[in-house]
């Protein structure tokens, strides 16, 4: 009776930290990080650097430069020269300021879409940028960098569709804050207390062993999440858009991939040490 009851305990608290695990870390980091303007531009600025985001910039630029002109048989020419033009200029400081620019702006679209007070996909308006492209060459005497529209070019990294479906998910863990994280590591301190409490070392460290299994387990489903939501939301971007929608999830996410190996080390080392300590108790016994 007693092995049945431990058996049962121990596949609740496995099946506990494993759905804990993942619901802690999401909602941690929408509270967190993806809420927070600041640390949304910390993490998105650095990819004024990417190639993807300095290539889709480049592309989005010229392909609508390239609607206002018509020189015949230097179509292509004219175009190539205007994309290393335009890729050029997204090497320089003022790149990188317009891009910050832009990405404050889209950080409240993001917050709008997902907070339910906008059913509009989320975009990276590159006005900030195309303004910075436009006068740059313009002043570099580069041909026909005057054509430039500067309204209407944007980058979706968020279509609509995929906004609505997540509304009501990050809603939910926006409220729970970071409460789960700090309900799961009540819960081990618990766990792992009583068992050494009420069963002795042996129980403890089994209890432990589980403990750690339910770590892995629930670090191996945020991963998951996380390349599945990556699937899904690239999934309706526009393919132009799509190098630097993807550069974008996954500055955003890196956060909730690092805690996946974090958890992952962590609950495999408490699980090896626990049985290690197991077998060797139950010998000196």
């Amino acid at each position: 009776m007693r092995t049945s009851l431990s058996a049962a305990l121990s596949a609740v608290l496995l099946v506990l930290l494993a759905v804990l695990v993942p619901v802690s870390a999401l909602s941690a980091w929408v509270d967190l990080e993806l809420d927070d303007t600041d640390r949304y531009l910390a993490t998105v600025s650095p990819l004024a650097s990417d190639e993807d985001v300095r290539e889709t910039v480049a592309t989005l630029v010229t392909a609508e430069a390239m609607r206002n002109i018509d020189v015949g048989p230097l179509q292509d020419t004219v175009e190539e020269f205007l994309h290393e033009a335009a890729l050029s200029f997204t090497g320089t400081e003022t790149f990188r300021r317009a891009w910050d620019s832009a990405n404050r702006a889209a950080h409240q679209e993001v917050t709008a879409a997902l907070r339910g007070e906008d059913g509009q996909a989320v975009t990276i308006d590159l006005e900030p940028v195309i303004k910075e492209v436009r006068q740059e060459l313009t002043e570099k005497g580069v041909p026909f960098a005057d054509l430039i529209p500067v309204q209407g070019t944007s980058i979706t990294v968020l279509s609509a569709d995929r906004a609505d479906e997540l509304r009501s998910s990050f809603g939910w863990l926006r409220h729970c804050s970071v409460w789960p994280a700090v309900g799961t590591a009540v819960l081990l301190v618990l766990v792992l207390g009583l068992a050494l409490v009420r069963g002795g070392l042996r129980a403890g460290l089994l209890a432990a062993a589980v403990a750690g299994c339910g770590l892995v387990l629930g670090a191996a489903l945020l991963r998951i999440a996380v390349a599945v939501g990556r699937d899904r939301v690239l999934d309706e971007v526009p393919g132009t858009d799509r190098g630097a929608a993807a550069a974008v999830y996954d500055a955003l996410t890196a956060s909730l991939r690092t805690t996946v190996w974090v958890v992952l080390l962590a609950g495999a080392v408490l699980a090896v040490a626990a049985l290690v300590g197991r077998l060797v108790a139950g010998r000196r016994g």
